[in-house]
């Protein structure tokens, strides 16, 4: 590969993001580093495909039939990356110009590292993530604080990230069923399976992305919460140890039985939270959705199984919780 050729892919995925994406593409153009741009125009309808087609940077786009969601969106992106670095990076999000080659060096630095988060920032200059913590639960929690070189996070938020192509391909790629939501996570527990290492992020303004967040799906939905709740079922099922996946499976269900019990006995002092994922109707929905998809996730689990160095219990015990 020529010195001067880009080292990156971004791939933004977009779905009727005709009033930012842009300002994203603006971003990108501003960037110190060569790289191409690939966006992937889920099927809007709103004006979109003109903005990309107009924009000064010409942006490469794929344009599916249909929307296929975050996660899908990156997976049929993926054959078209012949760089040895790809980035993820929301269609709502702006980086700043010195974003991608800071992420880049680090790298180029350390070549056990397969991906290194972003620090995300709220567009009123408050830090929204600087990375991913792995909860007791099994749930993916953003990490507010200040990142540490010395304390990385578990995983990345796949708003704004830069990954290593090779062990990408090699562990799987992106778990295009999820739709979105979760596909971070997936992604970053199987690496770290691997032995891959993941890499705090950089703490420079001039790195920084801003991320409006939400902006082409609503966050506390019911359809958020559907995606949340099945996609984290399903990413312990493919990931974590047995006896975590299956007492956190258990404990949805019984959650979900119980309910109606609950709200039946107000005075109890069990009061039941008033938001989507505790409706009973979407948590059978979700319970449904991992039960359809379950032969299909327990034959991934062997594969992730076959291609870990690491015990699935020791990765458990290194980052839940913490």
């Amino acid at each position: 590969m020529p010195t001067d050729a880009p080292a990156t892919t971004v791939v933004v995925v977009t779905w009727r993001g005709a009033d930012h994406i842009t300002e994203c593409l603006d971003g990108l153009a501003a960037q110190h580093s060569p790289h191409r741009t690939l966006v992937v125009d889920n099927a809007s309808d709103d004006g979109t495909a003109t903005l990309l087609a107009r924009h000064p940077s010409r942006p490469a786009v794929l344009r599916p039939r249909r929307n296929l969601g975050y996660a899908g969106a990156l997976a049929a992106a993926l054959p078209h990356v012949t760089t040895p670095f790809v980035a993820w990076l929301n269609d709502d999000a702006v980086p700043r110009p010195a974003w991608l080659n800071t992420l880049e060096d680090i790298l180029r630095a350390d070549p056990g590292c397969a991906a290194v988060a972003s620090v995300l920032q709220r567009p009123d200059g408050t830090r929204q993530s600087s990375g991913v913590r792995l909860t007791a639960d099994g749930h993916g929690a953003d990490l507010a604080g200040a990142p540490s070189p010395t304390a990385p996070p578990f995983g990345f938020c796949g708003g704004a990230v830069l990954l290593r192509l090779a062990p990408l391909r090699a562990e799987g790629g992106v778990p295009a069923g999820f739709f979105c939501y979760y596909e971070d996570l997936d992604t970053a527990w199987r690496l770290r399976l691997a032995g891959h290492g993941i890499a705090a992020p950089p703490d420079r303004p001039d790195a920084a992305v801003v991320h409006r967040h939400g902006a082409s799906t609503r966050p506390g939905s019911p359809r958020f919460h559907g995606w949340n709740e099945r996609n984290r079922l399903l990413t312990l099922l493919r990931c974590a140890p047995a006896a975590v996946a299956v007492r956190e499976l258990a404990r949805f269900a019984a959650l979900t039985a119980v309910l109606p019990l609950r709200r039946a006995r107000p005075g109890s002092g069990t009061a039941v939270p008033d938001a989507p994922n505790f409706r009973v109707g979407l948590r059978c929905r979700v319970l449904a959705g991992v039960v359809i998809r379950l032969p299909g996730t327990l034959a991934r689990r062997v594969v992730v199984g076959r291609h870990r160095v690491l015990a699935r219990s020791d990765v458990w015990r290194r980052w839940a919780g913490k």
